[in-house]
């Protein structure tokens, strides 16, 4: 097949769920498409109260997810937690598959394609590890080829099924969620910092902050304040605020050592609550536009008032979780934590804001 057709198929002509691929070899004449197969589930016979983990294999990448009890987690990253919701949805599109078209193909269209070793190779496994269902992931389809493919959202994709591996099938699904990438699978629920009363600033040099208040409701104080200095008491809040839901991005790998994060020589945030945690949080040098992350949590947490009950009902179904999080270098994104990562002087009101 010359590079004239093997544009055609990329390009090929398509009515995904009763159109038609056509595949033409050099010197034939067109022949059309099979059709018997089509609409046919992709993956017969695929369960999911059977899949009890799911191998995804790139060149130079690899990532596992598995479940544990009602859990799924990234085996790369020593069990970190999975987005559940993410599985679930991957699981269920792949027994949704259906075969848009099928044709016959050879080794080099298969490697115009990426159903080959280019390719990523997804595995279904039961719990004793056998290999329920698998297929290799292509390269994406386009009904018309766009400007931008690799940036372009695709209308299907190229997939091919191990055990017939002369014959290409496309789908209407183009399996985003095909990928070794961990932060487009690891669970973001972080850290939920709440009813702040103290909140602690040390940069790895340069001078820090410290600011404190009496009660939930009360305003912000700067430790140490000048007489001519005054806080900014929406930028106090706005450092507070970050912490209440402080997402992550993805998780480092295990091997990541503290002088290439900057974990040797780390800023460090202290956020003490009213209800008795106290939460130590380093932060190293920003990679791009994540920082690395690593906390401890301490203290025992005993709410108070009015809403007690729902509020200590709450803290002890999320410490756990917290706490476990702890084992982990988490990355997150640097718009997280921006608000807190300022200088003093940038906490501070401006002259002619404080003659006002």
């Amino acid at each position: 097949m010359n590079a004239r057709i093997a544009a055609i198929l990329v390009a090929a002509l398509l009515v995904l769920g009763g159109g038609a691929l056509f595949l033409q070899q050099q010197g034939r004449s067109q022949r059309p498409a099979e059709s018997g197969a089509l609409g046919q589930p992709l993956l017969k016979g695929l369960q999911a109260a059977a899949v009890s983990a799911i191998r995804i294999g790139e060149p130079g990448a690899t990532l596992t997810l598995e479940r544990r009890d009602a859990r799924w987690v990234i085996a790369e990253r020593a069990g970190f937690p999975a987005d559940l919701g993410k599985v679930r949805d991957f699981v269920i599109q792949a027994i949704a598959l259906k075969v848009g078209q099928s044709e016959p193909i050879g080794d080099q269209d298969r490697a115009r394609l990426q159903l080959d070793a280019a390719g990523a190779r997804v595995e279904f496994r039961d719990a004793r590890g056998k290999t329920l269902a698998s297929f290799i992931a292509g390269r994406k389809f386009f009904r018309r080829e766009p400007e931008n493919p690799d940036k372009a959202a695709a209308d299907g994709r190229f997939v091919l099924l191990p055990d017939d591996p002369g014959r290409v099938v496309v789908v209407a699904s183009p399996l985003t969620q095909v990928t070794t990438r961990t932060a487009e699978w690891v669970s973001r629920q972080g850290l939920a910092i709440e009813k702040l009363r103290l909140l602690e600033y040390r940069p790895a040099a340069g001078e820090g902050w410290k600011i404190e208040r009496a009660g939930d409701n009360a305003e912000w104080q700067l430790a140490g304040a000048k007489p001519h200095e005054k806080l900014e008491i929406t930028k106090a809040n706005a450092a507070a605020y970050s912490l209440q839901n402080l997402d992550i991005a993805d998780v480092a790998a295990r091997d990541l050592k503290p002088e290439d994060s900057g974990l040797a020589q780390p800023a460090q945030i202290t956020a003490a609550t009213f209800e008795g945690l106290t939460y130590t949080i380093k932060v190293g040098k920003p990679a791009g536009e994540q920082y690395p992350v690593a906390f401890t949590v301490a203290g025992e947490p005993k709410a108070e008032g009015k809403d007690a009950e729902e509020r200590n009902r709450k803290l002890a179904e999320r410490l756990p979780r917290e706490k476990a999080l702890a084992d982990y270098v988490l990355l997150v994104a640097k718009g997280r934590l921006d608000d807190v990562l300022k200088a003093r002087a940038e906490l501070l009101a401006k002259p002619q804001e404080q003659k006002k």
